[in-house]
């Protein structure tokens, strides 16, 4: 959607990282001086605060929906952003609509999954990604795809924050756009961590992904949120979901047979 556009990209801000935030209200107010909007359009994270609370943009009206993975409540961003009356706040989840929140169709919506069955035997080709989150690494999972017998030298690992040097097949911290798409689309079964815009670009891509959750108890992030979509992807029957402990080479073959298909 952002081909052909112009595009500010601010330094990686961690979880909590209010120093990051800061560096990115820096950043994005030097851009400001320059630039005029009609509107301020976010889905959380630390940068919502560093552009909501621009001096600049302070008349200039402002939206914020909620990430879909927060099925109980919104995020950190989400409760502070709430204070600034100015805000239209949007929530994807009927349970927890108010009138400060209002109701929107989730983006989920729009996937199925269908099992056309028409492969068998184990996955030839396998991509995992664990997306860029830093600094939370998730051996948990790499070691239980090593551990499936599935992986081997055709195998392609994106790792972020998470540095192996023993796995087969070619092994990348972080890839480009073009590169993550062409290794999404040339796999017979995707594995990754439950990070929403890593599966919902899976999903578009007709990919039914095997999705673990990282668990803050083995501080793999900051909090369990992506566990409540994965709760959000088993109830729409999307993907094949299940935990690091669990995974086995059955829940890839059963991914290698299924399809997402898009709909409007």
């Amino acid at each position: 959607m952002l081909r052909g556009k112009e595009t500010l990209y601010v330094p990686y801000i961690s979880p909590r990282d209010w120093k990051g935030t800061l560096r990115a209200f820096g950043v994005i107010a030097r851009f400001l001086r320059t630039h005029e909007f009609d509107g301020v359009y976010s889905t959380g994270a630390a940068v919502a605060l560093a552009a909501f609370l621009q001096p600049k943009l302070i008349r200039t009206p402002k939206t914020y929906v909620e990430s879909v993975s927060r099925t109980m409540g919104p995020s950190l961003t989400g409760r502070i952003v709430s204070f600034l009356p100015s805000v239209r706040l949007f929530t994807q989840h009927r349970g927890w609509a108010s009138r400060r929140w209002a109701y929107m169709e989730s983006l989920l919506a729009q996937y199925d999954t269908r099992s056309p069955g028409s492969r068998a035997g184990a996955p030839n080709n396998l991509f995992v990604t664990l997306g860029t989150i830093a600094p939370y690494r998730f051996d948990a999972l790499i070691d239980a795809v090593v551990e499936s017998g599935c992986a081997g030298p055709s195998t392609v690992w994106q790792l972020g924050a998470t540095s192996r040097k023993d796995l087969p097949g070619k092994v990348y911290t972080q890839m480009a756009a073009d590169e993550f798409m062409k290794a999404a689309e040339d796999a017979d079964v995707v594995v990754t961590h439950a990070g929403v815009g890593t599966v919902l670009q899976l999903l578009e891509l007709g990919k039914s992904p095997v999705v673990v959750p990282r668990e803050k108890a083995r501080s793999e992030h900051v909090d369990d949120h992506q566990s409540q979509i994965c709760d959000l992807l088993s109830e729409r029957g999307l993907g094949i979901v299940t935990s690091a402990r669990n995974l086995s080479a059955d829940h890839l073959k059963r991914a290698m047979k299924q399809r997402t298909e898009v709909h409007e």
